[in-house]
């Protein structure tokens, strides 16, 4: 069974990305940030994070160059990917994997790539829907373990019996991506392999540990309410 601590100020991670989404204001959020080893961001989001107080020498910007000044381009270290068929979140998830692609020959199933994701959420609801879908698929495809971290909550993308320290209180929902068999204990309500999104939602942790029964993927969110 894998198991997931919380997700605190002193959690680390491989990378943080940044999407060019609603930047985040939680403190907790921010403090990762600052100490992440290596910060991504997804093409115009460079300029928001040199007005947060960031250099160019702490970021490598990736993406098309559609939303990024040319004198930006210039100054920061920016890898131009021109391919439309992958959103730049996708393209710097790749760039990620590629830097670590000796470390992750490596890794077993149990030590994926930690990759957190900050600003993929808000401003454009159907690119909020596509990130979130996203962590699905780079769990299943990309061999990482995306973590994304709002203002509101954390998104964990997640396969077969897990277990997530939570406190009781916290409100959660289970989103399934492609479960037959999905159950739980620790949630005040029972969970089932939900045939539609909305199914899942609103779920609240009765234990300080939340264990899911499944035989495929599926999607936890988790409030930062009560931590």
């Amino acid at each position: 069974m894998t198991h997931y601590p919380k997700i605190t100020a002193e959690t680390l991670f491989d990378a943080v990305v940044v999407a060019n989404g609603a930047f985040p204001k939680h403190e907790t959020l921010l403090r990762i940030l600052h100490h992440a080893p290596h910060v991504i961001a997804c093409d115009g989001t460079a300029e928001t994070l040199l007005n947060a107080g960031f250099t160019a020498q702490q970021m490598t910007v990736i993406g098309d160059g559609d939303s990024l000044a040319p004198r930006l381009k210039r100054q920061l270290h920016f890898i131009s990917i021109s391919e439309q068929d992958d959103n730049d979140l996708t393209k710097a998830t790749r760039y990620v994997c590629t830097q670590y692609k000796q470390t992750r020959q490596q890794l077993t199933a149990n030590r994926r790539l930690r990759i957190a994701y900050l600003g993929a959420t808000g401003k454009r609801e159907d690119h909020t829907l596509g990130n979130i879908a996203l962590m699905v698929h780079y769990y299943n495809h990309f061999n990482v373990q995306p973590f994304m971290l709002t203002d509101e909550g954390i998104f964990i993308a997640a396969r077969g019996d897990c277990s997530f320290d939570v406190t009781p209180g916290q409100q959660i929902s289970i989103f399934n991506f492609g479960c037959q068999q999905l159950e739980c204990q620790g949630l005040r309500w029972p969970i089932y392999p939900f045939e539609t999104l909305w199914q899942g939602t609103l779920n609240e942790a009765v234990h300080s540990v939340v264990q899911i029964k499944a035989d495929n993927s599926y999607l936890i969110y988790i409030t930062w309410a009560f931590y």
